[in-house]
């Protein structure tokens, strides 16, 4: 044989995806040496904020090169010798107990540069926007709340290597690496733990946005938006609607709003809407429920809310004081809902798409009132229900999606029932919803609640019982499809029994509410 035949083929070369992927393993691998590190839930929001300083160094250089080209001046928002390339990119850089010391020390330290200065964290924490908000405020907000645990600069710095070879800035790798990132963004925020909180398949998300149509010049908001799956989707959206430099500002400086209270979500959700094109997203870091409701005026009221609020949770005293005695609430979901309603622009204007779990549907008490609220007070046109394990593999619940707008009362209310592919029973994580699945529903939407055997439509009025006084004795949006005959239950034993745990649950969070009220009654 000759030798050029004993030779071993050459494997052929690593797409984008499967670069980063090894990259990611190999660089929590790494971690995982550091007897600093407890867990994921310390190793994965020091790989996620070192990302996020790649990525903004990318962009940066992606974006000097641009203004260069027009012969004007580009200001970086970091400052060297603070940039990435600065400090992490030079293979000679700092290592060890310098690097630690460079990181973390607030005022004097050895700077790659050889001088001395504050280090980095405190650095990118006292960053301002020169007037109008801009990338500055971005990076200033995400390292409030960044610390490092890390003990080894060592280690620490061949992580720092590896995330040195990923290209933000690479423009043809660019949609792999966005694609990858979704999946990325699941498995960091899983491991990080999210209880109540799960992650929105991608198929509803597109339904939803798709359905509400937001248009240039509307701003959109996701008041509990995670990673910022709902604003990457509806800011993919409009930019598709752009027709001038004009339109450019307005998609850039006032269309996307978020907000979300826990800090690892809130840096991915940064970073997800800057990797897709968004340049300083504008993502509230604190409660979204920590304002007093009566207080929420027209200055922060928006087009379109899109979201699917964490279920189940809790909430402090003071969160729930901001909430109406009769209407206050452990089921975060509910009082995410309420929120939603004040928040909407009056007269029609404002309209919102939200996932709420089917428990929500039939619930009493404190969950009833608010449901009657939104007939009375709002347009409630429409509930899609989803089947069994569209959520997969966070939980199994049936969940159910709302369409509703101001300037109600709600008159008549039309469901459709989504049923998982004919020979299966519901998805899984490994058979999950395909967008194709939902066309049929999207488009039944879009022009205006036809008939179909998957679909029916019931007066509001119908949905909402009161007594003689006036007082909201039950409001039941659970309604089955009139059209669906009766089905056998194929569920295994164990799934049975997990439904029903379930169900008691939902009971016990109902007898919560009602001790709330019984407290405040007393």
């Amino acid at each position: 044989m000759a030798p050029a035949q004993r030779l071993k083929r050459e494997a052929p070369p690593r797409g984008a995806a499967q670069r980063l992927d090894a990259i990611i393993k190999q660089a929590r691998n790494k971690l995982r040496k550091d007897k600093g590190l407890d867990g994921d839930t310390d190793r994965l929001p020091l790989l996620a904020w070192l990302m996020f300083l790649k990525l903004l160094d990318d962009v940066e250089r992606v974006r000097q090169a641009e203004v260069a080209m027009e012969g004007r001046r580009f200001d970086s928002v970091v400052a060297p010798p603070y940039r990435w390339r600065d400090w992490a990119s030079p293979k000679d850089g700092l290592t060890g107990d310098d690097l630690i010391r460079f990181l973390t020390i607030e005022k004097e330290t050895l700077r790659p540069d050889g001088t001395t200065g504050p280090g980095l964290f405190a650095t990118l924490r006292s960053l301002r926007a020169d007037g109008a908000r801009d990338r500055r405020t971005v990076v200033a907000t995400v390292f409030v709340g960044v610390s490092l645990k890390a003990r080894s600069g060592h280690i620490l710095r061949e992580v720092v290597e590896l995330v040195d070879g990923i290209h933000f800035d690479a423009s043809d790798e660019v949609f792999q690496l966005s694609r990858l990132y979704e999946s990325m963004l699941r498995q960091l925020r899983d491991a990080a733990g999210s209880a109540g909180e799960y992650y929105t398949p991608r198929p509803v998300v597109r339904l939803m946005v798709k359905a509400l149509d937001p248009r240039l010049g509307e701003v959109v908001e996701d008041p509990a938006c995670g990673t910022a799956g709902f604003l990457v989707e509806a800011f993919t959206h409009l930019r598709d609607q752009r027709k001038s430099a004009k339109d450019q500002r307005i998609l850039q400086e006032r269309s996307i709003r978020g907000g979300e209270a826990k800090p690892l979500p809130f840096l991915l959700g940064q970073m997800n809407l800057m990797l897709h094109g968004l340049d300083a997203p504008d993502i509230d870091s604190g409660n979204a429920l920590r304002n007093k409701l009566t207080e929420i005026g027209e200055a922060q009221r928006v087009d379109v809310i899109l979201t699917n609020p964490p279920f189940g949770g809790e909430e402090e005293a003071s969160v729930l004081g901001n909430f109406p005695i009769n209407k206050r609430t452990s089921e975060t979901a509910l009082l995410f809902l309420q929120l939603i309603m004040r928040k909407l622009r009056r007269g029609g204007r404002g309209r919102a798409a939200v996932v709420l779990p089917n428990g929500t549907l039939f619930e009493g008490g404190v969950a009833a009132r608010i449901k009657a609220e939104l007939l009375e007070t709002c347009d409630l046109r429409a509930i899609i229900r989803l089947p069994e394990g569209v959520f997969a593999p966070y939980t199994d619940i049936p969940a159910n999606i709302l369409f509703f707008s101001t300037g109600g009362p709600s008159r008549n209310v039309a469901y459709w029932e989504q049923t998982p592919p004919e020979g299966r029973r519901k998805y899984t994580k490994t058979q999950p919803m395909l967008d194709e699945e939902l066309s049929d529903a999207l488009a039944w939407y879009r022009v205006g609640f036809p008939d179909d055997e998957r679909a029916w439509m019931v007066q509001a009025e119908s949905l909402l019982i009161k007594d003689k006084a006036g007082r909201v004795v039950s409001c039941n949006l659970d309604i089955k499809n009139p059209k669906s005959a009766a089905k056998e239950d194929h569920r295994s034993p164990f799934e049975i029994i997990a439904s029903a745990i379930e169900k008691e649950r939902e009971a016990l969070r109902l007898l919560e509410d009602v001790r709330v009220l019984l407290r405040q009654d007393t």
